[in-house]
């Protein structure tokens, strides 16, 4: 019987039969017999049936899926029932528990589900709702300073100077000295007295890196640098076993004596991903060490520079110039160590029109570098050749800072290192050796050794400080010259994410810097900002 039948026969049934009834439905009969209209009659005839479906699935309504005899893990809507069943209550079975999930569905059946379901999703809705005005002036608040924000970057991305680069900045301010370092150094000719060198100085080292990428994935780095260190400060000059990592000269000044600090591009280089494993690099002033897959060392004082590659300056000699390289690194999950190996070429005078870049007198370096890095170890080889004019370090400070006409270098390293997983009272261990091997010409660089052993505390008395001791043998040519030794100590201060102090302390024995290879000890007190 359709709807409309029932509207015709609803009042004729009415009129006979509920004036004798003296039952609950007398109730019902008469509220009806109130409603004035057919659609009064029909509507609350379908909110009966509306109340009667309600009643029906809450008695017959499953909380498990498991309630359903015919319904197995294996079923391929498993998942989706357990779902719907479990997490929104919507699925009732038949009276003999049953869900007959391969029997077609009516659009009767399809639309008493999606009724049902839809009815959890109003009362999560009325929750939620709920919550929304009990928390009105917090989420205002909280809505006000979201808008704050957005405002904010709009106006930086309005206002920044590129899309695509950052920068990134480093400042060190230095104060330390070396007593009794040389103090009758003179240079020029007639030669000139450029004052004592035993006296405490106060010195600034600033670097601003600006990165560049198009993709991403690459870089474009232009460095710019500062610093007035002079070319005689114990913590500068070429053949100076003081000397630090982070102390350079841009003085204008006769002979970097004195004179007005400029700015200088240090590095212009480009890199970018060849596939999953591979990074190439090419650039008109580039490093080196920077075209290595890492430095095998975990001790890291950042002062004195002997120590910043792995003891072994004859391999890592940090030498700038125009070059281009390559770096391999195997591909594995995150987490688990991997084989890598970097090769790169630099030549320290390439941009010489009269030597030229491929040049033997144009100062070249090749070097190259097999690894492998763990999460808490790692260890490298290396071996580099340089020719005429290549920045060496030389045997305790004694023969000429670059290779004399028709020399050529070959210089070895094997370094590593371990830290334990959680930083504690057992420090990291670090250790090299390195070996350089002098050929041709008749004057000039000896052949040289080096080593060195360095410990590290991380998160030393204070979360984030750092404390370290390292010993070694600065290159040495040995037979007929007494072997320097470099014994360091440091203690860095994090005061900041941005902002450390690092005071250290030096000794070096039979400094070839003075007469008669007196012992020395000197000191620097290093503050660091980074933005």
């Amino acid at each position: 019987m359709n709807q409309f039948h029932r509207l015709l026969l609803a009042p004729a049934i009415f009129g006979v039969v509920l004036p004798t009834l003296a039952t609950p439905e007398t109730a019902v009969a008469n509220e009806i017999s109130s409603l004035n209209g057919r659609e009064a009659i029909n509507n609350y005839m379908e909110q009966q049936e509306i109340d009667e479906l309600k009643a029906w699935r809450s008695r017959n309504q499953v909380t498990s899926v498991n309630q359903f005899s015919d319904v197995r893990p294996t079923d391929w809507a498993y998942q989706a029932l357990t779902n719907l069943v479990e997490k929104y209550g919507c699925v009732a079975g038949y009276p003999n528990g049953t869900y007959k999930g391969g029997q077609a569905m009516t659009r009767f059946e399809a639309a008493a589900l999606l009724n049902a379901c839809l009815d959890r999703v109003t009362e999560v809705t009325d929750e939620l709702q709920r919550l929304m005005e009990e928390f009105k002036k917090e989420l205002t608040v909280l809505k006000g300073r979201v808008d704050g924000l957005e405002a904010k970057v709009g106006s930086l991305e309005a206002q920044q100077f590129s899309t695509t680069t950052k920068l990134k900045g480093e400042v060190n301010f230095i104060l330390g000295g070396v007593p009794d370092y040389n103090s009758d150094t003179k240079v020029g000719t007639p030669p000139v007295a450029v004052g004592r060198q035993d006296r405490a100085t106060f010195n600034y080292d600033l670097r601003l890196n600006l990165d560049t990428s198009f993709t991403g994935k690459d870089l474009l780095r232009t460095r710019l640098r500062s610093g007035n260190f002079t070319a005689f400060s114990p913590f500068n000059a070429g053949d100076s076993l003081f000397k630090l990592d982070k102390a350079s000269s841009t003085n204008a000044g006769a002979s970097g004596v004195g004179g007005i600090d400029t700015l200088s591009i240090d590095r212009l280089y480009y890199q970018f991903p060849v596939g999953k494993q591979f990074t190439l690099t090419a650039g008109a002033l580039v490093r080196n060490t920077e075209i290595l897959a890492f430095i095998p060392t975990a001790y890291r004082s950042q002062l004195l520079d002997f120590f910043a590659v792995a003891g072994t300056p004859g391999a890592y000699n940090k030498v700038t110039g125009q070059g281009f390289g390559a770096v391999w690194k195997q591909q594995v999950a995150k987490g688990k160590g991997f084989w890598n190996a970097s090769l790169n070429y630099i030549a320290q005078d390439g941009e010489i029109s009269n030597e030229g870049i491929f040049d033997s007198d144009g100062s070249l370096n090749t070097t190259a570098q097999i690894g492998y890095k763990a999460p808490n170890w790692g260890a490298a080889i290396a071996y580099r050749n340089g020719t005429t004019g290549t920045r060496t370090i030389n045997a305790n400070g004694k023969a000429n800072s670059n290779l004399s006409s028709g020399q050529s270098s070959n210089s070895f390293s094997v370094a590593g290192y371990w830290q334990p997983l959680e930083s504690g009272i057992i420090p990291s261990i670090s250790a090299g050796y390195g070996f350089t091997d002098i050929s041709g010409g008749v004057a000039g660089a000896a052949d040289s050794q080096s080593w060195y052993v360095g410990l590290q505390w991380d998160d030393a008395f204070v979360r984030g400080n750092i404390a370290g001791v390292a010993i070694g043998q600065n290159p040495s040519a040995g037979s007929g010259v007494d072997d320097p030794l470099s014994l360091e100590l440091f203690y860095k201060f994090q005061v900041t994410d941005n902002i450390s102090i690092t005071p250290g302390l030096f000794y070096i024995t039979n400094s070839s810097n003075q007469v008669n290879d007196k012992d020395l000890w000197g000191g620097v007190i290093q503050t660091q900002f980074r933005f």
